[in-house]
């Protein structure tokens, strides 16, 4: 199966990125990470929710990524297109919020929720992703309000992050019921799937959305 990753791509900062996309046959997911085959090299990708939505074990996938290097080791990030990793930039540009913080971001929110949250300074919201603590969500709303519009982060993964999930608003109860599964440590998007899909087999209160979702391991 044909793959391949390019190089050498200037960031916005004007500094080199030495790899800047891939794309290859999808080994294995976890819950943080994807590993893709590029040529016989497994290149493993800390991947945001959009990119996590492009990937299934055995197909191929393209990902716009973003290499951190430190003394201590380099760590790449995976992206569902160059505007998600636009936005990814401007997060992490951000004082107190590295690249992992940044991902869990754009994991626990789809787009338009974080769009949402920034535009209307949603700190509870934004407080809501695992690691990211009220000090943290207001400078995000501080620096980046006014710099990133609804348009802009809705099509941050080029019109596929979010899909389905962002089609209908959900209600007060089925808000509540992600924000339980969440609170257990799913991220949004696999928590939202999970709510309509309890739905879909006649759940119907929060409680038996909640037992649904957990009895199909969200």
């Amino acid at each position: 199966m044909s793959g391949g990753a390019q190089h050498a791509e200037k960031r916005p900062d004007g500094r080199q990125e030495m790899i800047a996309y891939i794309r290859g046959r999808v080994l294995t997911t976890t819950a943080e990470t994807i590993i893709v085959d590029v040529g016989g090299v497994g290149y493993e990708l800390y991947c945001s929710g959009g990119a996590f939505s492009k990937a299934a074990a055995g197909g191929t996938v393209e990902l716009y990524t973003y290499l951190q290097m430190k003394e201590d080791g380099m760590t790449l990030f995976g992206f569902a297109s160059p505007k998600e990793k636009e936005l990814f930039l401007k997060l992490t540009s951000v004082s107190g919020v590295g690249p992992k913080l940044g991902i869990a971001v754009l994991s626990a929110l789809s787009a338009d929720d974080l769009a949402a949250a920034i535009a209307t300074a949603d700190v509870k919201r934004l407080s809501t992703v695992k690691g990211l603590g009220k000090k943290t969500a207001e400078k995000i709303v501080l620096e980046l309000h006014g710099k990133i519009s609804a348009a802009e982060v809705i099509s941050a993964a080029g019109g596929e992050l979010g899909g389905a999930l962002s089609e209908d608003r959900l209600s007060a109860a089925d808000e509540d019921a992600v924000a339980a599964l969440m609170g257990l440590g799913f991220n949004r998007a696999d928590s939202v799937r999970a709510v309509r899909r309890a739905h879909e087999g006649g759940a119907g209160s929060t409680e038996e959305v909640i037992m649904a979702a957990l009895k199909s391991g969200v």
